[in-house]
Formats: structure tokens, sequence, C-alpha cells
């Protein structure tokens, strides 16, 4: 009996969390056409200026408030608020505001930072805090640390982080929404294998990835839509704070390492910027076209192909994670290391001569022969 009703149970989060993911994805197609014509109206267009964008025509940028639409419409219907959502939540409204206003008006670098922070700090105020993490050190007798006040600045320091991790990887169509939704679908599948703690959590992360999935078909190349610092900050916010409350939180042994492979794209490439950056004597803020994209262009590869490995990439880290949940970390290593040979064997296989041969196709879709920037945004979108 007991096991009949847990059953029934299951099935009606399942049906929740699928509720969750159709309306969000059905609200954010829907709107973006509407978010379109608005980001039209108001100015907020990518023009082409130089040769770092691969577009030839305006395109608007404002597409991440269909996507942050999408989102609140499944999250306000299905997941209870406590204190600590409701700190996230106003967390998100004033970061896709601050997108907003530089979709619209590119603001400096430093004022965005500080909202950042700021909005990072309510959501942590509200109760979203990395209170323990891992030790490292497997001789010791403390398996876990207890951050005490240090909770509160690490936890910041993480969220502005991710949420300008996933901004800096906006530089090519359908890069930041595709990767964002690999990475929701990672936290959405680890979250229900602890549906009875962790239902919440996968109830967002359905609705996050119903919401980048209703956006891609305008996003992916050619583009018709950007989704601007509105869509990436946006992303990288939402993940960051979500990890928070679950991933942080329920995973004691592996807290440190599960969320660093779910966001491992953006995290990998975001650490190298700082480091690259840091090393020229440059801001680490001071953007470049050193990102991975961008040195998967210049091999040679199409945007739609360069895409396409890093959705792979980003999968593969993704499904180690799951593995990782379920398996230990032992077998999670030999998956990721037999993942990564498949994916060089089928490089090989699929890309006997490399990334040369792009075809007419390519041509069609770059338009300009310039090779140099990749990004939806150029300069503003990768610092």
């Amino acid at each position: 009996m007991l096991n009949n009703l847990s059953k029934i149970m299951a099935s009606q989060d399942i049906w929740t969390v699928l509720l969750a993911l159709g309306l969000a994805a059905a609200v954010s197609l829907a709107a973006t056409p509407l978010v379109k014509a608005l980001s039209v109206k108001v100015g907020a267009v990518d023009v082409p200026k130089d040769g770092r964008r691969m577009h030839d025509h305006p395109i608007p940028r404002m597409g991440g408030l269909a996507i942050f639409l999408g989102f609140m419409t499944a999250i306000l219907l299905f997941v209870p608020l406590n204190t600590e959502k409701q700190g996230m939540l106003l967390g998100a409204v004033i970061i896709v505001v601050l997108g907003m206003l530089d979709d619209k008006y590119a603001l400096p670098a430093k004022p965005k930072f500080l909202v950042q922070v700021a909005a990072a700090l309510i959501a942590v105020m509200a109760g979203n805090r990395i209170e323990v993490l891992s030790n490292p050190n497997i001789f010791s007798p403390d398996p876990v640390w207890m951050l005490g006040w240090l909770s509160y600045p690490v936890t910041v320091i993480w969220i502005v982080a991710i949420t300008n991790a996933v901004n800096l990887i906006d530089g090519l169509d359908g890069l930041a929404c595709g990767v964002s939704t690999i990475s929701a679908a990672t936290m959405l599948i680890i979250a229900l294998r602890f549906r009875e703690s962790e239902l919440d959590v996968a109830i967002m992360m359905a609705a996050l990835a119903g919401a980048c999935i209703g956006f891609l078909p305008y996003n992916f190349n050619p583009a018709k839509i950007f989704m601007g610092d509105t869509g990436s900050t946006f992303l990288g916010f939402i993940m960051a704070t979500v990890s928070v409350e679950g991933m942080f939180k329920q995973y004691t042994i592996i807290s440190f390492v599960v969320p660093f492979l779910m966001l491992g794209l953006p995290i990998f490439d975001v650490c190298f910027a700082v480091v690259r950056r840091v090393s020229h004597g440059q801001s680490p803020m001071q953007p470049d076209r050193g990102h991975v994209h961008h040195r998967l262009i210049d091999m040679g590869f199409s945007q739609k192909q360069a895409v396409g490995v890093l959705y792979v990439i980003s999968a593969i880290l993704g499904l180690s994670a799951v593995v990782l949940t379920a398996s230990g970390a032992v077998k999670a290593m030999v998956f990721l290391l037999a993942m990564c040979a498949a994916a060089g064997i089928a490089w090989r296989v699929f890309l006997p001569n490399g990334p040369h041969d792009r075809g007419e196709e390519t041509k069609a879709d770059e338009g300009e022969s310039e090779p140099a920037q990749a990004g939806e945004r150029g300069e503003n979108k990768d610092g």
C-alpha cells in the first residue's frame, strides 16, 4: 500500500515537473516575437560596427526577457515561495532590469558588477548560502568544512562568478542558451533522484530549461534575436543560486564537485579568461577574443559546428555529474574518460581533415569573410 502511494506521488511529481517545463517553453516561445518588437521599439538593437560581429544587419538583443517571463510564469504557478526563493527571485528581477538597461545603454562594467553583488547579497541574506563544503584532504578526520561567517562572501563570489561566466560564453548564436539548457537539465535529473527533498529544485530547473527551449528556435544560427545581458546574466544568476539551494546543501561529500561539473564549460572559460587577461597585464573585465568559442572559430569551425562541439562538451560534463551522484567518483571518472575518448574518435571520423571544410552553408551564414569575432554583441558581450 505504501509502495503504491509512493509511486502515485512520484508520478504526480513528474507530471508537475513536465507541466512546468512545457508551460515555461510555451510562454517563452509566444513571448519572444513580442520581446523582439519591444527591443526594436526601445532601441535595444545590436548594430554591427566592427569586424568582431558575425552578423551583417541589426539584430534585437533583449530576448532574455522572454526567457525570464517563461520561467517566472511556471515558478509562480508550481513552486511554493518561501523566504529563500523570494530572495532568489527578487535578486533575479534586479539582474533582469540591469540586463535590460545594459542592452539598451551599454553600461560600464563597474556599476554592473556592484549591482550584481547587491542582487547576490539579497539572495544570500534570504538564506541561500553555501554553508558546508567537502574537505579535499582525504586524510582529515573531518569530512566537511563548516564555513560559518565565510558562507556569506563565498556564496556571493559563487553567484556573481557564475552570473558573469554564462555571460562570457554568450558569443555565438544559441551557445549560452543551449549550454544553460543542458546544465539545467543536469540539475533537474539529479534533483529528481532526491525527489522528496529537492522537488522544488527540479521544478525550477524544468522551468528554466523549458524557457530556454522556447527561446532557442529564434536564437539558433542565423539568430533572429539575441538574449543579450538580459538573458545571459539571468540564466547564470538562477543556476548559481539554485545550485546553492540544492546541490551544495544536498551532497556534502561531493558538494564542491557536482556544481562545477554541471556548470563546467562557463566556469572553465571564465577562469582561463581571467588568467589570460591578468597575465597580459589587462583588467579581468577587459574584453578579448580568446574565449573557447573564438578559438574554435579561428580553427576553421563554422558557428554551427563550434556550438555543436561545445554542446557535446557540456553534455559530457553534465552526464559525468549525474553518474557521480548515482554511482560514485570512480565510475564518474571512468565515464568521463570514456566519453572524452569517444568524442576524440568521433572528431577523427567526422572531421578527418580538420574543421576547414565549411561549405557554402557556412559562407551564407557568416556573410563576411572576416573571421575575427564570433560574438553576438562583440566587445560589450565579452567584457
